[in-house]
């Protein structure tokens, strides 16, 4: 069964009423029903607000990263455990071909239903899942095979043993090691791209966001908590942020924006696992085409761009 958000309830007011109509098999009613739908989403979807974005990337029953995997992953094999400590749930890391390319995917995965979310720690992943994505892109890397990031998460897990473990040097260290892995690295946000545990993956040549998506550093939530001690600003937080594809574009912290269904990619999943692949096709493509040497400066300069800045003279 569909789920509705908030501002989408005229939506599923008429859904039921074409539902209704199909069931009586009232023609007339079903086509005037339908051309309602289709101004009402056209409506909705064409003034959405960034906290209305910020819903979306968190909905439900958006397509995760397993989901992407599996309807565009051919002949999929699952690489387990980091060698060190543990095998994360959080971070998926699969080898297989897309369209007849060897790839590499490694994906945050935050489960559907209580027992998969519990299993895969809510899409947080602990150290031990980023030193098992910086396992299988040294291995990607030895073999010579692409690798394609899919970002999703709220951010790395902030628990006691994660900090134990060494959190945050295991992040430092795949955005250090990532910078100079010899094979044509692709990142996508598909959902909730969050803080260093979406940096994490999120070192690449290109780096792009579904249309539905968010990056931020921090959660809007936790921004309403800082700056203003009120959980009811998060709609404010959303706006100031500026964590939606758009506004990152604008600034240049971003590549592009993967045009998802109007009515965001959860209710047309393998359109959007078509623009995912075509994406990341396209660019493997042209990243092939250089040197490596001439990928690592490209690269290079891509990563520090990031955050410069000049002032007007006054």
């Amino acid at each position: 069964m569909a789920t509705y958000l908030e501002f989408e309830k005229k939506i599923e007011q008429i859904q039921q009423d074409i539902d209704s109509a199909r069931a009586r098999d009232d023609k007339f009613a079903l086509e005037s029903f339908q051309k309602d739908l289709d101004k009402e989403i056209t409506k909705t979807f064409k003034s959405l607000s960034d906290y209305q974005k910020l819903q979306l990337a968190r909905h439900p029953d958006r397509p995760y990263a397993l989901d992407y995997i599996r309807l565009i992953l051919e002949d999929g094999y699952e690489i387990h455990g980091d060698r060190a400590f543990r095998d994360d749930p959080a971070i998926l890391c699969y080898i297989g071909y897309i369209n007849g390319q060897k790839s590499m995917i490694i994906g945050e995965q935050k489960g559907r239903g209580t027992k998969h979310k519990l299993k895969r720690n809510f899409g947080m992943p602990n150290p031990e899942g980023y030193r098992k994505a910086l396992r299988a892109v040294r291995l990607a890397e030895k073999f010579n095979i692409p690798v394609l990031f899919l970002i999703d998460t709220p951010g790395a897990y902030p628990g006691l043993g994660a900090e134990e473990r060494g959190q945050s040097e295991a992040i430092a260290r795949n955005l250090f090691e990532f910078t100079n892995i010899k094979v044509p690295m692709v990142s996508i946000v598909i959902g909730e791209g969050g803080s260093g545990g979406a940096l994490a993956i999120g070192v690449s040549d290109k780096l792009a966001m579904m249309r539905y998506s968010v990056f931020a550093v921090i959660s809007p939530e936790g921004c309403a908590a800082i700056l203003w001690n009120d959980p009811k600003k998060v709609e404010q937080a959303s706006n100031a942020l500026k964590i939606t594809p758009d506004d990152l574009l604008a600034h240049g912290l971003i590549d592009d924006i993967l045009d998802e269904p109007l009515i965001g990619a959860h209710r047309d999943k393998k359109r959007s696992a078509e623009v995912i692949k075509e994406y990341f096709l396209k660019n493997i493509k042209e990243l092939k085409k250089l040197s490596v040497e001439e990928m690592l400066d490209r690269r290079y300069k891509h990563l520090t761009s990031v955050g410069a800045f000049a002032e007007d003279e006054k």
